[in-house]
Protein backbone atom coordinates (compact mmCIF):
# COMPACT_ATOMS: atom_id res chain seq x y z
CA UNK A 1 0.00 0.00 0.00
CA UNK A 2 1.86 3.40 -0.86
CA UNK A 3 1.76 5.99 1.57
CA UNK A 4 -1.02 7.98 -1.18
CA UNK A 5 -3.31 4.98 0.21
CA UNK A 6 -2.87 5.49 3.89
CA UNK A 7 -4.83 8.16 4.63
CA UNK A 8 -3.76 10.87 7.30
CA UNK A 9 -6.67 11.11 9.05
CA UNK A 10 -6.68 7.65 10.25
CA UNK A 11 -3.50 8.48 11.87
CA UNK A 12 -4.30 11.61 13.04
CA UNK A 13 -7.25 10.37 15.17
CA UNK A 14 -4.31 8.05 17.13
CA UNK A 15 -2.46 11.32 17.12
CA UNK A 16 -3.54 12.51 20.93
CA UNK A 17 -3.11 8.56 21.86
CA UNK A 18 0.33 8.48 20.57
CA UNK A 19 1.30 11.63 21.70
CA UNK A 20 0.58 10.54 25.57
CA UNK A 21 2.38 7.30 25.10
CA UNK A 22 5.37 9.22 23.39
CA UNK A 23 5.39 11.98 26.33
CA UNK A 24 5.36 9.51 29.47
CA UNK A 25 8.23 7.40 27.63
CA UNK A 26 10.32 10.25 26.76
CA UNK A 27 9.29 13.23 29.13
CA UNK A 28 9.56 16.44 27.03
CA UNK A 29 7.05 17.66 24.24
CA UNK A 30 9.23 18.33 21.36
CA UNK A 31 10.76 14.34 21.56
CA UNK A 32 7.28 13.46 21.88
CA UNK A 33 6.23 15.11 18.36
CA UNK A 34 9.42 13.74 16.74
CA UNK A 35 8.80 10.13 17.68
CA UNK A 36 4.90 10.23 16.39
CA UNK A 37 6.42 11.86 13.58
CA UNK A 38 8.60 9.21 12.65
CA UNK A 39 5.97 6.79 13.94
CA UNK A 40 3.92 8.15 11.14
CA UNK A 41 6.56 7.81 8.83
CA UNK A 42 6.95 4.58 9.60
CA UNK A 43 3.17 3.39 9.52
CA UNK A 44 2.52 5.61 6.18
CA UNK A 45 4.78 2.90 4.20
CA UNK A 46 3.19 0.19 5.68
CA UNK A 47 0.24 -2.08 4.48
CA UNK A 48 -2.73 -1.76 6.67
CA UNK A 49 -4.78 -4.48 5.55
CA UNK A 50 -3.66 -6.93 7.42
CA UNK A 51 -4.33 -5.21 10.77
CA UNK A 52 -6.91 -5.45 13.01
CA UNK A 53 -6.04 -3.14 15.97
CA UNK A 54 -4.96 -0.02 14.51
CA UNK A 55 -4.65 1.77 17.80
CA UNK A 56 -2.66 -0.97 19.31
CA UNK A 57 0.02 -0.81 15.87
CA UNK A 58 0.43 2.01 15.88
CA UNK A 59 1.39 2.05 19.81
CA UNK A 60 3.47 -0.43 19.36
CA UNK A 61 5.65 1.54 16.53
CA UNK A 62 5.54 4.54 18.52
CA UNK A 63 6.81 2.79 21.50
CA UNK A 64 9.53 1.06 19.59
CA UNK A 65 10.38 4.56 17.95
CA UNK A 66 10.70 6.14 21.97
CA UNK A 67 12.56 3.08 23.00
CA UNK A 68 15.61 3.64 20.33
CA UNK A 69 15.44 7.08 21.27
CA UNK A 70 15.42 6.55 25.10
CA UNK A 71 18.81 4.05 24.28
CA UNK A 72 20.23 6.24 22.35
CA UNK A 73 20.01 9.34 25.32
CA UNK A 74 21.07 6.47 27.52
CA UNK A 75 24.33 5.85 25.78
CA UNK A 76 25.35 9.45 25.28
CA UNK A 77 24.72 10.09 29.24
CA UNK A 78 23.03 13.69 28.99
CA UNK A 79 23.83 15.45 32.05
CA UNK A 80 20.57 16.91 33.78
CA UNK A 81 19.67 20.61 32.61
CA UNK A 82 20.45 23.54 34.30
CA UNK A 83 18.59 24.24 37.37
CA UNK A 84 17.92 28.01 35.96
CA UNK A 85 16.46 26.71 33.00
CA UNK A 86 13.10 27.62 33.62
CA UNK A 87 13.62 31.25 34.59
CA UNK A 88 15.43 31.41 30.78
CA UNK A 89 13.39 32.42 28.09
CA UNK A 90 12.27 29.73 25.37
CA UNK A 91 12.64 31.11 21.54
CA UNK A 92 11.27 28.85 18.82
CA UNK A 93 15.11 27.09 18.58
CA UNK A 94 14.67 25.99 22.18
CA UNK A 95 13.20 22.32 21.53
CA UNK A 96 9.44 23.36 23.31
CA UNK A 97 7.23 25.73 24.27
CA UNK A 98 8.00 25.96 27.87
CA UNK A 99 4.23 26.64 28.92
CA UNK A 100 2.99 23.56 27.25
CA UNK A 101 5.89 21.33 28.98
CA UNK A 102 4.54 22.84 32.12
CA UNK A 103 0.90 22.16 31.90
CA UNK A 104 1.34 18.36 30.60
CA UNK A 105 3.85 17.76 33.42
CA UNK A 106 1.34 18.95 35.78
CA UNK A 107 -1.47 16.75 34.49
CA UNK A 108 1.02 13.26 34.28
CA UNK A 109 2.53 14.62 37.76
CA UNK A 110 5.99 16.03 37.45
CA UNK A 111 7.30 13.56 40.44
CA UNK A 112 6.66 10.47 38.19
CA UNK A 113 8.46 12.05 35.13
CA UNK A 114 11.57 12.10 37.35
CA UNK A 115 11.03 8.62 38.49
CA UNK A 116 10.24 8.02 35.07
CA UNK A 117 14.08 9.28 34.13
CA UNK A 118 15.82 7.31 36.32
CA UNK A 119 14.75 3.61 34.76
CA UNK A 120 16.51 1.90 32.42
CA UNK A 121 14.68 2.37 28.69
CA UNK A 122 13.34 -1.01 29.11
CA UNK A 123 11.78 -0.55 33.04
CA UNK A 124 10.35 2.63 31.69
CA UNK A 125 8.36 1.19 28.46
CA UNK A 126 7.47 -1.48 30.58
CA UNK A 127 5.64 0.49 33.04
CA UNK A 128 4.17 3.08 30.94
CA UNK A 129 2.88 0.67 28.42
CA UNK A 130 1.46 -1.49 31.08
CA UNK A 131 0.53 0.27 33.94
CA UNK A 132 -0.49 3.65 32.38
CA UNK A 133 -1.88 2.44 28.62
CA UNK A 134 -2.93 -1.44 29.78
CA UNK A 135 -1.18 -3.19 26.88
CA UNK A 136 -0.72 -6.86 28.04
CA UNK A 137 2.84 -7.95 28.99
CA UNK A 138 2.90 -10.88 26.04
CA UNK A 139 2.04 -7.79 23.23
CA UNK A 140 5.16 -5.78 25.29
CA UNK A 141 7.80 -8.40 25.15
CA UNK A 142 8.50 -8.45 21.55
CA UNK A 143 9.31 -4.59 21.60
CA UNK A 144 12.16 -5.80 24.57
CA UNK A 145 13.26 -9.17 22.97
CA UNK A 146 11.43 -10.84 26.31
CA UNK A 147 8.73 -12.87 27.79
CA UNK A 148 5.92 -11.67 28.98
CA UNK A 149 7.37 -12.98 32.63
CA UNK A 150 10.94 -11.16 32.31
CA UNK A 151 8.54 -8.03 31.44
CA UNK A 152 6.78 -8.25 34.25
CA UNK A 153 9.30 -8.45 36.25
CA UNK A 154 10.55 -5.17 34.55
CA UNK A 155 7.56 -3.41 35.14
CA UNK A 156 7.41 -4.86 38.73
CA UNK A 157 10.65 -3.28 39.60
CA UNK A 158 10.10 0.15 38.22
CA UNK A 159 6.58 0.76 39.98
CA UNK A 160 8.14 -0.54 42.70
CA UNK A 161 10.50 2.95 42.37
CA UNK A 162 7.82 5.37 41.01
CA UNK A 163 5.42 4.18 44.19
CA UNK A 164 7.82 4.03 46.86
CA UNK A 165 7.10 4.46 50.65
CA UNK A 166 6.99 6.37 54.11
CA UNK A 167 7.18 5.67 57.39
CA UNK A 168 4.98 8.44 58.61
CA UNK A 169 1.73 7.79 59.52
CA UNK A 170 -1.04 8.67 57.13
CA UNK A 171 -2.54 11.26 58.67
CA UNK A 172 0.54 13.17 59.10
CA UNK A 173 1.56 12.60 55.33
CA UNK A 174 -1.65 13.89 54.35
CA UNK A 175 -0.87 16.88 56.89
CA UNK A 176 2.28 17.88 54.98
CA UNK A 177 1.03 17.25 51.36
CA UNK A 178 -1.79 19.89 52.25
CA UNK A 179 1.01 22.25 53.69
CA UNK A 180 3.53 21.55 50.27
CA UNK A 181 0.22 21.94 48.05
CA UNK A 182 -0.63 24.98 49.73
CA UNK A 183 2.92 26.46 49.33
CA UNK A 184 3.31 25.38 45.95
CA UNK A 185 -0.38 27.08 44.48
CA UNK A 186 0.32 30.51 46.44
CA UNK A 187 4.20 30.84 44.85
CA UNK A 188 2.42 29.92 41.35
CA UNK A 189 -0.21 32.13 41.95
CA UNK A 190 2.23 34.86 43.22
CA UNK A 191 0.03 35.03 46.52
CA UNK A 192 1.86 36.88 49.24
CA UNK A 193 -0.38 36.93 51.88
CA UNK A 194 -1.22 33.24 51.11
CA UNK A 195 2.71 32.05 51.38
CA UNK A 196 3.37 34.24 54.69
CA UNK A 197 -0.05 32.52 56.53
CA UNK A 198 1.66 29.64 55.25
CA UNK A 199 4.98 30.46 57.07
CA UNK A 200 5.93 30.02 60.89
CA UNK A 201 7.42 33.98 61.97
CA UNK A 202 10.27 32.38 62.38
CA UNK A 203 11.00 30.25 59.44
CA UNK A 204 14.32 29.22 57.78
CA UNK A 205 15.09 29.04 54.41
CA UNK A 206 17.92 27.56 53.17
CA UNK A 207 19.61 27.26 49.50
CA UNK A 208 22.72 25.46 48.52
CA UNK A 209 25.44 27.01 45.98
CA UNK A 210 23.57 25.61 43.17
CA UNK A 211 20.24 27.12 43.77
CA UNK A 212 21.41 31.03 42.55
CA UNK A 213 24.33 30.03 41.96
CA UNK A 214 26.00 31.64 45.04
CA UNK A 215 29.62 31.14 46.36
CA UNK A 216 28.26 30.25 49.38
CA UNK A 217 24.64 28.85 50.50
CA UNK A 218 21.96 31.28 51.11
CA UNK A 219 20.52 31.34 54.36
CA UNK A 220 17.45 33.65 54.89
CA UNK A 221 14.41 34.00 57.71
CA UNK A 222 11.50 35.17 58.46
CA UNK A 223 8.38 34.76 57.19
CA UNK A 224 8.07 37.83 54.88
CA UNK A 225 11.86 37.62 53.69
CA UNK A 226 11.13 33.93 53.08
CA UNK A 227 8.09 34.75 50.68
CA UNK A 228 9.66 37.06 48.97
CA UNK A 229 12.37 34.73 48.08
CA UNK A 230 9.42 32.01 47.36
CA UNK A 231 7.83 34.62 44.95
CA UNK A 232 11.04 35.42 42.70
CA UNK A 233 11.23 31.46 41.84
CA UNK A 234 7.83 31.91 40.75
CA UNK A 235 8.54 31.10 37.01
CA UNK A 236 10.48 27.74 38.49
CA UNK A 237 7.25 26.90 40.16
CA UNK A 238 5.47 26.15 36.87
CA UNK A 239 7.55 23.09 36.31
CA UNK A 240 7.61 21.82 40.42
CA UNK A 241 5.20 19.61 41.56
CA UNK A 242 4.79 17.41 45.35
CA UNK A 243 6.79 14.11 45.47
CA UNK A 244 8.00 12.01 48.55
CA UNK A 245 11.84 12.77 49.03
CA UNK A 246 12.87 9.95 51.31
CA UNK A 247 9.59 9.06 52.79
CA UNK A 248 8.16 12.46 53.54
CA UNK A 249 6.42 15.39 50.97
CA UNK A 250 8.56 17.91 49.34
CA UNK A 251 8.47 19.41 45.60
CA UNK A 252 10.84 18.62 42.81
CA UNK A 253 11.29 21.10 39.89
CA UNK A 254 11.87 19.58 36.64
CA UNK A 255 11.86 21.67 33.86
CA UNK A 256 11.80 19.08 30.19
CA UNK A 257 11.48 15.93 32.65
CA UNK A 258 15.25 16.52 33.83
CA UNK A 259 15.37 16.92 38.15
CA UNK A 260 16.68 20.10 38.80
CA UNK A 261 16.32 20.75 41.99
CA UNK A 262 14.28 19.67 45.31
CA UNK A 263 12.66 21.49 47.99
CA UNK A 264 12.28 19.80 51.68
CA UNK A 265 10.11 21.35 54.61
CA UNK A 266 9.54 21.02 58.26
CA UNK A 267 6.25 21.38 59.25
CA UNK A 268 4.68 21.73 62.59
CA UNK A 269 1.77 19.72 64.54
CA UNK A 270 -0.78 23.23 63.35
CA UNK A 271 0.67 23.31 59.85
CA UNK A 272 3.17 25.88 59.82
CA UNK A 273 6.51 25.80 57.74
CA UNK A 274 9.18 26.07 59.91
CA UNK A 275 12.01 25.45 57.69
CA UNK A 276 13.03 25.00 53.46
CA UNK A 277 15.73 23.07 52.00
CA UNK A 278 16.71 24.18 48.36
CA UNK A 279 18.72 21.25 47.15
CA UNK A 280 20.31 21.39 43.57
CA UNK A 281 23.67 19.76 44.09
CA UNK A 282 23.97 16.85 42.11
CA UNK A 283 25.24 14.73 44.65
CA UNK A 284 23.00 15.69 47.18
CA UNK A 285 20.33 15.16 44.59
CA UNK A 286 21.47 11.60 43.77
CA UNK A 287 21.17 10.75 47.59
CA UNK A 288 17.41 11.94 47.67
CA UNK A 289 14.80 9.12 47.24
CA UNK A 290 12.45 10.61 44.91
CA UNK A 291 9.03 8.64 44.45
CA UNK A 292 5.58 9.89 42.83
CA UNK A 293 2.59 10.65 45.36
CA UNK A 294 -0.86 9.57 44.95
CA UNK A 295 -3.43 11.80 43.25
Amino acid sequence: MTESAWPAERFEEHRPHLRAVAYRMLGSVSEADDAVQEAWLRAARADIDAVGNLAGWLTTIVARVCLNMLRTRERRREEPLDPRIADRPVGPGSGGDPEEEAVLADSVGVALLVVLDTLTPAERLAFVLHDLFTVPFDEIGPLLERSPAAVRQLASRARRRVKGASPLPEADLARRRRVVDAFLAATRGGDFEALVALLHPDVVLHADPSVIPTPEPVVVGGAATVAGSAMAATGRARFTGPALLDGTVGLVMAPFGRLSLVLTFAVTDDGLITEIKVIAEPDELRRIEVAALDA
